[in-house]
C-alpha cells in the first residue's frame, strides 16, 4: 500500500477487503478442480478426488498458495511458503500415476504447514520461532516429525506463524511475532487467536492449508484450536519426537496436529508418532502406540459406554453462553450412551493453575535456558548461539517490530537461572505430586475414560503431567468467537480420547467456515 495514502482511503480499502473476504468465504465463490470443491475438503475427500482423477496435488497446492496470497496479508497465519511446493506436488502426482508404494499413505500429496519452531532442512525455508534473531540460521536436519511427514508423502507447504518464541519471550499479545506481525482470528478479526500455535490454527481454519502441525508446552495447541474452531490433538509427551523443535521444556513440550476434523488430525498423528533415538522421551511413550495406529479408533458412536467426568470448578462459569452450550453438549453425550459423572473436583486445583504456587514457572524458566542453549549450539550456522545472545540481539534491535514495547521478561528471568538446581528439583517433585493426587487420582477412583471441560483452560492440568488432550469445536459465543470442548486423559489414552472426540464431533458437527467479521 502506498505510503501517501490518506487515513480515509486506508480505512476504506480495509473495509472493502474485509467485505471481500466475507464474500469469498461464504461459498459464493467455489474453487474447484473437475467439479471437486477443495475448500473445506477433508483428507479422505482429497484422497478420493486424487483416486478418481478429479484433483491433482499440483492443483491442490496451487489452491492453498492462492489462498495464502489472498488471505495472509490480513490473517498473518503463515510466515513463508516453500518455494519447492509445486515441484513436490508434481512429484507426488507422478508417484500416484506409477503407483509408487509411498502413494498409498493417507497423507500422500497432502500439503501441510508446520509451525515455525519446527526445523526444516532444505536451505530454502527458515526455522526462526518467529524471531529475526534466528533468520538465516541453518538447522542440522529436518525435525523428526517433518521427516515422518515427508516419508508419508506429505508436501511441506511452508511455515506457520506463531506467538514469537512459542509465547515464552515477554508480554506480546497472542499471535504476534516480529517476522509476520499480528495473527488474526479468521472468525472475528479483533478476537484473540490464542497462542502459541496461532498461525497453525488460523491457517487451517481459513483453508490456507489442508492440515497443520503445532506444538504445546501449556495450552499452545488446545487454546488456538478452541479459539479458531478447529481440532487440536495434544499428544502424551514423548509420543511425538521433539528433535529439531525449538524447545521450552523437555518435560512438557509435545508436537501435535491442528486440523479441521478429528479424522484429519488422526491421520497426521498416525504419521508423526514413533520412537526417535534423538529424543529419549519417545522410548517410554512409544509403548502407548497401538498396533494398527490410531485411525481404527475413529468410531461414529465412540461416546457409547464411555465414563466422562465433568469438572466444573473453576472451568464452568454459570450464566455464560459457553456454559449454556456446554450443558446442551452434556445432554448430547448422555444421549449417545456416555455415562456422565458430574460435579467432580480435582484436588489442589487452585495450586495447579497457579504457575508460581505449583512450581511450573520455576521448571519452565530453568529448562528453557538449558534446552535453548543446547539447541542453538547444535545449529550448523546461526547469528545467535545462546539465550544471552538472543537477549542481546533484542536489545540491539529494540525498535524492530515492537520488540522493546513487548519486552523479554521471560527471557531475562530464564537467563539468571542456574540449571536444574535443588529448587527446580523440588518444583518437579511438587508438580508430580499435584498430578498424582489430582487428575490421576480422580480418574482412577471414578474409573473415567476422560475429563471434559469447556474451552481450553484445562490445558495446564494436562501440561504439568505430560497428559494428552483433544479440542473439538463446540460453538460460538454471542460475538461469533469460537470455543471448543476439551477431552483430557492420562498418559497413553489417545485411543479413548479419539473415540470420544470423534463420537462428539459426529453427533454435533458444530464447525462452520470462518466469517471474517471485523
Amino acid at each position: 500500500m502506498a505510503t501517501n495514502s490518506s487515513p480515509l482511503s486506508v480505512s476504506l480499502l480495509s473495509s472493502l477487503l474485509l467485505i471481500l473476504l466475507a464474500i469469498l468465504s461464504s461459498g459464493s465463490l467455489t474453487i474447484s478442480s473437475h467439479g471437486f470443491s477443495i475448500r473445506e475438503a477433508t483428507v479422505a475427500e482429497l484422497q478420493l478426488a486424487f483416486k478418481q482423477n478429479r484433483l491433482t496435488s499440483r492443483k491442490l497446492v496451487e489452491f492453498y498458495l492462492g489462498e495464502i496470497q489472498r488471505l495472509n496479508p490480513v490473517l498473518r497465519g503463515a510466515i513463508e511458503v516453500n518455494p519447492d511446493a509445486l515441484r513436490l506436488a508434481d512429484k507426488a502426482d507422478i508417484e500416484r500415476k506409477v503407483k509408487a508404494p509411498r502413494s498409498l499413505h493417507g497423507l500422500h500429496g497432502i500439503p501441510v504447514l508446520v509451525k515455525d519452531n519446527i526445523a526444516t532442512k532444505d536451505n530454502k525455508m527458515n526455522t526462526t520461532s518467529g524471531s529475526f534473531a534466528l533468520l538465516g540460521s541453518i538447522v542440522p536436519r529436518n525435525a523428526f516429525v517433518v521427516t515422518k511427514l515427508i516419508n508419508a508423502g506429505a508436501i511441506i507447504l511452508g511455515k506457520a506463524s506463531l506467538s514469537e518464541w512459542a509465547n515464552f519471550r515477554g508480554l506480546a499479545p497472542n499471535g504476534w511475532c516480529a517476522r509476520s506481525g499480528q495473527g488474526k482470528n479468521p472468525y472475528v478479526l479483533s478476537a484473540d487467536p490464542c497462542g502459541s500455535s496461532s498461525g497453525s490454527a488460523i491457517s487451517v481454519a481459513a483453508n490456507m492449508a489442508a492440515v497443520t502441525l503445532g506444538t504445546e508446552t501449556d495450552g499452545s495447541i488446545l487454546c488456538p484450536s478452541s479459539y479458531n474452531s478447529v481440532v487440536g490433538i495434544k499428544p502424551t509427551v514423548g509420543l511425538t519426537s521433539r528433535d529439531g523443535v525449538i524447545p521450552i521444556s523437555p518435560k512438557q513440550d509435545t508436537v501435535g496436529p491442528i486440523c479441521r476434523t478429528v479424522a484429519d488430525a488422526v491421520y497426521v498423528l498416525d504419521a508423526i508418532v514413533g520412537f526417535d533415538r534423538n529424543d529419549a522421551a519417545t522410548r517410554e511413550a512409544s509403548k502407548y502406540i497401538p498396533h494398527g495406529g490410531y485411525k481404527q479408533f475413529l468410531k461414529p458412536y465412540g461416546l457409547n459406554k464411555k465414563r466422562l467426568g465433568i469438572v466444573r470448578n473453576p472451568f464452568v462459569v454459570n450464566g455464560s453462553v459457553v456454559t449454556k452450550v456446554f450443558e446442551h453438549h452434556i445432554q448430547t453425550m448422555r444421549q449417545r450412551g456416555a455415562v456422565v459423572v458430574d460435579n467432580l473436583k480435582i484436588a489442589n486445583i487452585d495450586d495447579i493453575l497457579n504457575f508460581s504456587a505449583s512450581g511450573e514457572l520455576v521448571t519452565l524458566l530453568a529448562e528453557f535456558k538449558v534446552s535453548l542453549n543446547s539447541y542453538l549450539k547444535g545449529l550448523v550456522a546461526s547469528p545467535v548461539r545462546s539465550l544471552a545472545d538472543v537477549i542481546a540481539f533484542n536489545n540491539k534491535f529494540s525498535k524492530l517490530e515492537k520488540i522493546k514495547e513487548y519486552g523479554q521478561i521471560l527471557f531475562e528471568a530464564a537467563q539468571v537461572t542456574e540449571g536444574i538446581d535443588s529448587d527446580v528439583k523440588e518444583a518437579y517433585s511438587n508438580l508430580a505430586k499435584l498430578s498424582r493426587n489430582g487428575l490421576e487420582k480422580l480418574m482412577r477412583e471414578k474409573k473415567l475414560d476422560a475429563v471434559v471441560t469447556p474451552r481450553s483452560n484445562f490445558a495446564t492440568v494436562l501440561a504439568i503431567g505430560g497428559y494428552p488432550g483433544i479440542n473439538v469445536p463446540a460453538g460460538y459465543d454471542s460475538n461469533g468467537v469460537p470455543f471448543g470442548i476439551c477431552f483430557g486423559g492420562l498418559k497413553g489414552t489417545e485411543p479413548n480420547l479419539i473415540e470420544i472426540a470423534y463420537g462428539f464431533e459426529q453427533a454435533t458437527k458444530i464447525r462452520k467456515p470462518p466469517s471474517f467479521k471485523p
